[in-house]
């Protein structure tokens, strides 16, 4: 599949008009979901299944129990919710703003505050309570500067986000594979932004794929951590493909440490399927996080 996460967070706002009806290639399941535990709250990244329309996928992703589609723009949170479905977690970033290039340089801070100040009452207007962020890449900056630029552009929208009970995600990434040079890619250094900004409506995306690759010890990092971390992201290690036998994380046991946790967040299935049957990959993944 040649769609990437990097390419498509910059045309997520305007997905919905991009595909037909027509274009669909995958099969629909075979049968609804009857049998989840409800332990976890199970949410899909749509850019993953780009030449499904959303209409169908959410059809799709409801028969397999899926709550949620997330990381789209508002001209798609309508269509989620027509099919009884919420978008866990919002993406609002334009003008060129994204995962490159976001709050670790101050130049940036005055277009991405407006953003935000625009765009956190309307998530909170559609009855949705998270919106993505990130740090940018380096580009030769020091981690401690970027993190106190971070710091002090976010700190402005954080009054905003505790106003409208929105929480603000910083995704951890890697900077091995995928997103070189990016700054937030690891942990603690997540976990130390959040204590510098100091408010509970700043949180982190910890995307399992990509701290796989960056640190490992997944399990003891999520207990460590976890009141840092309001959502989740799954992906197959190496490859970002299924979570099955064929990658080296074993998902069941990740899940409970999760669950373990008390969270009551989202966990959403971020990975490229390899299969021809794409949505039948998803819903074995469902099924594999579903402790």
């Amino acid at each position: 599949m040649k769609t990437n996460r990097r390419s498509a967070i910059k045309h997520m706002a305007g997905s919905a008009a991009l595909f037909s009806t027509s274009s669909i290639a995958q099969s629909m399941p075979h049968s609804s979901d009857t049998s989840l535990k409800g332990n976890i709250n199970h949410s899909v990244c749509k850019w993953c299944y780009g030449n499904i329309p959303l209409e169908e996928f959410c059809v799709s992703a409801k028969k397999m129990g899926i709550k949620s589609v997330e990381l789209l723009g508002p001209e798609e949170w309508p269509i989620v919710e027509k099919h009884g479905l919420t978008c866990a977690l919002a993406s609002v970033l334009r003008d060129g703003y994204s995962i490159e290039k976001c709050w670790n340089r101050t130049d940036h801070h005055s277009d991405l505050i407006k953003i935000y100040e625009e765009s956190i009452p309307m998530v909170a207007e559609a009855g949705l309570k998270q919106v993505i962020t990130f740090s940018g890449n380096r580009d030769g900056m020091d981690d401690e500067t970027g993190m106190k630029n971070c710091a002090e552009g976010l700190k402005k929208i954080m009054s905003l986000a505790e106003k409208n009970n929105v929480l603000v995600v910083m995704e951890l990434l890697n900077s091995k594979v995928n997103h070189p040079d990016y700054m937030c890619d690891h942990t603690e250094w997540g976990v130390e932004l959040c204590k510098m900004i100091g408010s509970e409506n700043f949180k982190l995306l910890y995307d399992i794929y990509h701290m796989q690759i960056m640190e490992g010890d997944v399990i003891a990092t999520i207990q460590k951590y976890h009141s840092y971390i309001s959502h989740y992201h799954t992906g197959g290690v190496p490859g970002r493909a299924e979570i099955d036998e064929t990658q080296e994380l074993y998902y069941p046991a990740i899940m409970r440490a999760i669950v373990d946790t008390g969270f009551d967040g989202y966990v959403a299935q971020e990975f490229i399927p390899k299969e021809e049957d794409a949505l039948a990959s998803l819903q074995q993944g469902v099924e594999i996080c579903d402790v």
